[in-house]
């Protein structure tokens, strides 16, 4: 009996359409170019985004319970299932959880690792994504917004900005908006430096709502106005890391050794 492949590509999802097309759509159709043997799939985990999608835009995209449904009524035995996310905290547990829990016994499947799970991963991103600030001057700073997140893997964060001032980057911090390092961190270590101005950058997938509100809003708690207060000129961009094509490349290696295993 013939054995139907299938790769279902994960994420948490977006409302900014623009972003969504840069990142996620982008990640997509790449999967498409690099497994033309494999039925593609997606779904997304968040209901209130796949809601807001629906009710605003007419944009219907799975859930993860109706993917795998029509995975099964599709006859597919052997899937790959490769995460966008970027750490093996609690987004990526519930969905392990809930794939297996939907899976017919005769469906083999395998998980892809999210995108920061080892060092090399570490350093391949930070290297994907510091090239566009490598000629940063001395009296500047780039501050990274990661997530975050109460789950023991968030000390990754702590690492990445360790591995930064490791690669001669004094200057580049990272923190995260749920947990830490937090942004009362951030402006105490960017003050030990001779910055003026500051950089703020999304350390996320997409540049979504965290990015656009909770990062460069205009608001009072914002992290562009937190720094203003400080006493910094700011600058902020907003560039999802699923935007660079070295990062879409560590997505499709780890689904590549996922393949493989």
């Amino acid at each position: 009996m013939e054995q139907k492949q299938a790769i279902l590509l994960v994420s948490f999802g977006t409302s900014y359409l623009e972003s969504k097309e840069k990142t996620i759509d982008r990640i997509l159709e790449r999967t498409r170019e690099a497994f033309p043997d494999y039925e593609i799939y997606q779904a997304w985990s968040s209901k209130v985004i796949l809601r807001i999608l629906k009710e605003r835009n007419h944009i219907v995209i799975p859930t993860i319970e109706e993917a795998m449904a029509q995975i099964l009524s599709d006859g597919v035995t052997q899937l790959i299932v490769q995460p966008t996310h970027f750490i093996n905290g609690i987004e990526n547990e519930a969905m392990e959880e809930l794939v297996e829990k939907r899976a017919a016994p005769n469906v083999s499947i395998r998980f892809g690792a999210p995108l920061l799970s080892s060092t090399e991963d570490q350093q391949a991103v930070l290297g994907a994504v510091l090239r566009e600030f490598s000629r940063l001057p001395a009296d500047e700073a780039l501050v990274y917004m990661g997530h975050g997140t109460a789950h023991h893997a968030n000390c990754v964060y702590a690492a990445l900005d360790y591995m930064l001032k490791d690669m001669d980057c004094p200057n580049f911090f990272m923190g995260t908006v749920e947990a830490y390092p937090d942004l009362q961190a951030l402006i105490r270590q960017v003050a030990r430096t001779n910055a003026k101005k500051v950089h703020l950058a999304p350390f996320m997938l997409v540049a979504g709502d965290h990015a656009n509100h909770d990062m460069a809003g205009e608001q009072e708690d914002s992290w562009k106005s937190q720094f203003e207060a400080a006493g910094y000129e700011v600058e902020c961009h907003l560039k999802g890391l699923g935007e660079y094509e070295g990062i879409q490349d560590i997505y499709l290696e780890h689904l590549k050794k996922a393949l493989e295993n």
